[in-house]
C-alpha cells in the first residue's frame, strides 16, 4: 500500500510554496524581497548547522554506522535535506551509481543499460549508454532523458552530463547529449518516422504549456499527459501505472530540498507520485513506472512519437 501524505506536512510541495512566497514578497519592493530571501537563508543555515552538529554527536557516540548512513540516504526527505546542506553521507560518485541502478530496470525493459565511466574533478559525469531498443532513435532519446534526470536528482552539484552511445563509438566520437532540435531535423529529413512503425505528430497544445502546468491531450486515438518543468517538456501515456486510471486532476510539485527543476507528478486518484525526470518512476515503493513518450521540438512546434497501433 502506498504511503499516505499527511495534509499537515505536505513536504513535497514545500519548496514550491517557499518560492511562491518569496516571489509574492517582491510586490513590496526590492527591499522586501531581499529581506525574505535573507530570512530563508538564515533559517536554512540555522537548521543546517543543527543537523551537522546532530550528525557529529551521533558519530561521537559510535552510532553513525553503515546501516544508519544507508537508512539516512534511503529516505527521500532526509536525503534531500542533507543534500541541500552538503551533509549527504555518500559522495557524488556513489550517488550517481545509485541513481543509475534505480533506472536500470526501466532501461532493461527497453533493451538498454548504462555504465558510469567517470566523474571528473570539474563535475562532469561521463556515461556510456548500451543498447537503445534495437536502434530506435526516439527510444534512445527517452533512455538518455531517464538517465539524465536520475543523475541530476541524485547529484545536483554536477556541472554537465556526457553520454556515449554505441552509435557514437561507430562514428569515432563521444560527446554530450544530442541537441533535441538537431535530432528533430535529422529524423524528419532522413526518416520521416519515429521508428518501429511509429510516427511523429505535431501537438499544438504543448507549445504554449506553461512551466508547472499539466495537460491531458488527445493525439489521434492516443491520450497523453504532458507537463512542463522550466523549459523542459515531458509526456507520458495518460494512465497511472498503479491505479490504471487517467491523470484527471493530476498536479505537478517539487520535492522538499530539491532544486527548482525537480518535478513530481501526482495522481489525483490513488495519490501515487512519479518522478517525471526519471522516466516516470514511482516514488512510493511500487516497482512500476509510467510509459514515457518521446518529444521533439524544432523551436516552433512540438511533436510526439505516436505508436503505430494508435497513430491516426
Amino acid at each position: 500500500m502506498a504511503r499516505e501524505e499527511s495534509s499537515a506536512t505536505p513536504w513535497r510541495t514545500t519548496g514550491e510554496r517557499i518560492d511562491a512566497l518569496i516571489a509574492a514578497s517582491g510586490s513590496g519592493g526590492a527591499s522586501a524581497r531581499e529581506r525574505s530571501e535573507e530570512l530563508v537563508r538564515l533559517v536554512s543555515d540555522f537548521y543546517g548547522a543543527g543537523l551537522e552538529r546532530l550528525l557529529g554527536l551521533v558519530h561521537e557516540q559510535g552510532r553513525l554506522d553503515d546501516d544508519v548512513l544507508a537508512a539516512l540516504a534511503a529516505d527521500e526527505l532526509v536525503a534531500g535535506v542533507l543534500l541541500v546542506h552538503g551533509l549527504h553521507p555518500y559522495g557524488v560518485e556513489t550517488r550517481v551509481e545509485q541513481a543509475l541502478e534505480s533506472v536500470r530496470p526501466y532501461l532493461g525493459s527497453h533493451g538498454g543499460d548504462v555504465e558510469l565511466l567517470t566523474v571528473t574533478d570539474e563535475g562532469t559525469v561521463r556515461l556510456r549508454l548500451l543498447g537503445s531498443c534495437d536502434g530506435c532513435p526516439s527510444s534512445s532519446v527517452t533512455l538518455k532523458l531517464a538517465v539524465q534526470g536520475a543523475v541530476e536528482a541524485a547529484a545536483p552539484e554536477i556541472t554537465s552530463i556526457e553520454v556515449e552511445t554505441p552509435a557514437d563509438e561507430d562514428a569515432g566520437a563521444a560527446g554530450p547529449l544530442v541537441p533535441v532540435d538537431s535530432l528533430f531535423a535529422r529524423l524528419h529529413a532522413e526518416h520521416g518516422t519515429a521508428g518501429d512503425g511509429a510516427s511523429w505528430e505535431v501537438v499544438p497544445e504543448l507549445s504554449g504549456l506553461e512551466s508547472g502546468a499539466v495537460a491531458r491531450v488527445g493525439v489521434g486515438a492516443m491520450q497523453m499527459v504532458a507537463c512542463r518543468v522550466g523549459t523542459d517538456l515531458f509526456a507520458f501515456e495518460d494512465r497511472c501505472a498503479r491505479c490504471e486510471r487517467p491523470f484527471e486532476g493530476a498536479t505537478l510539485a517539487r520535492r522538499l530540498g530539491g532544486r527548482s527543476g525537480d518535478a513530481i507528478l501526482r495522481c489525483a486518484g490513488c495519490r501515487a507520485h512519479y518522478d517525471v525526470r526519471r522516466a516516470g518512476v514511482c516514488l512510493d515503493g511500487d516497482p512500476v513506472h509510467l510509459t514515457p513518450l518521446p518529444l521533439l521540438s524544432d523551436g516552433a512546434s512540438v511533436s510526439v512519437s505516436v505508436p503505430a497501433a494508435v497513430a491516426p
